[in-house]
């Protein structure tokens, strides 16, 4: 697979990362076992992906857990990203960036994790009660004893419905919080990667955080980069989602929206038909964002060995300067986020 370099340190990673958070987290949880998804996370490193996206929050805890077990046996294969800055309570999620839960959150990653060393370590959320900068101090504090190699920030400010204190940004105005706290914390220590969403249907990042990170070699991690499974072509309008998932309350994924939302898909399909048998809509849609930059490394998320292997092939993937301009004439997504 295509190496890409992101941050100023130079991390290497293979061009397509692995999301675990559909492991233990959100999306269909009843489909959620252990032994289906250590197998797709072993075929996704076959295929030459090395980055593997988690969080402590992811189960809570088991996710790791789960990546512990793959890191005691591949420790050389693998570049660990997680993060820390999110307590999940009894129905509702609090961000904590108290430098003494930081360094106490970091240690109990690297158990759970049979590692020494985190490769990047993102803060997954700014708490309103800390300045940004005491918690980044923190994680610099841990570069520094040589328990994390890099740092990062996962779209703090961005959509943060569910996190108690944390304000919604207005409409149109997505990364103004992002990048103001980007800002600060490159003042305290380097910022290697930001996380953040980008996709055929939510491309806001384009228009001012990508160029923010390419300005500075910073790394974005292009998460939720197939739509969180719409721009797949496998989800049938109206087909229902079980009542934990939270598409089921999500206003893009109501029948109605999906259907008026169809124009994308289709057009993912078109380009896809152009490159041969057996390329599909969600390969173009990963090489869609493969193609907005070297420093670009999209994170699909899966729990399944089937999709990982397709996802990490999009890596093979080489859209026509035609296609990526095709894709984003495509018309806007329709419905909101809230």
């Amino acid at each position: 697979m295509e190496r890409r370099t992101i941050g100023a340190t130079a991390l290497d990673v293979g061009a397509v990362g692995l999301g675990c958070m559909p492991m233990h987290w959100a999306y269909s949880r009843s489909q959620q076992r252990g032994d289906l998804s250590l197998r797709a996370v072993h075929a996704a490193l076959d295929a030459g992906v090395s980055l593997l996206d988690t969080a402590d929050m992811y189960g809570p805890f088991t996710n790791e857990l789960l990546l512990g077990r793959v890191l005691k046996e591949r420790r050389a294969d693998v570049f660990v990203s997680t993060k820390c800055g999110l307590l999940v309570g009894d129905g509702h999620v609090v961000a904590n960036g108290r430098p003494e839960y930081v360094r106490r959150a970091c240690d109990s990653s690297l158990r759970r994790l049979q590692t020494d060393v985190i490769d990047l370590y993102l803060l997954h959320r700014a708490d309103p009660e800390v300045p940004v900068e005491e918690t980044w101090g923190a994680m610099a504090q841990l570069v520094a004893a040589g328990k994390v190699r890099a740092l990062g920030l996962s779209a703090v400010g961005v959509r943060a419905g569910g996190v108690r204190g944390v304000r919604r940004p207005r409409s149109g105005d997505l990364y103004e919080g992002t990048i103001r706290q980007l800002d600060r914390v490159q003042q305290v220590f380097p910022v290697a990667a930001v996380q953040a969403e980008l996709s055929v249907w939510a491309p806001e990042a384009l228009e001012r955080l990508l160029p923010w990170c390419v300005a500075r070699g910073i790394g974005l991690l292009a998460a939720m980069p197939l739509g969180s499974g719409f721009l797949t072509g496998t989800l049938t309008p109206g087909g229902g989602f079980e009542p934990d998932d939270p598409r089921a309350r999500h206003p893009r994924f109501t029948a109605e929206m999906m259907a008026a939302n169809q124009p994308l898909v289709a057009g993912l399909r078109r380009v896809a038909a152009r490159h041969g048998d057996g390329v599909t809509a969600a390969q173009v849609a990963l090489a869609w964002v493969l193609g907005q930059g070297r420093h670009v490394v999209p994170v699909p998320g899966t729990k399944r060995e089937r999709w990982a292997v397709e996802n990490a092939g999009a890596a093979g993937l080489r859209l026509t300067a035609g296609d990526l301009a095709e894709l984003s004439a495509l018309p806007a997504a329709r419905g909101s986020w809230d």
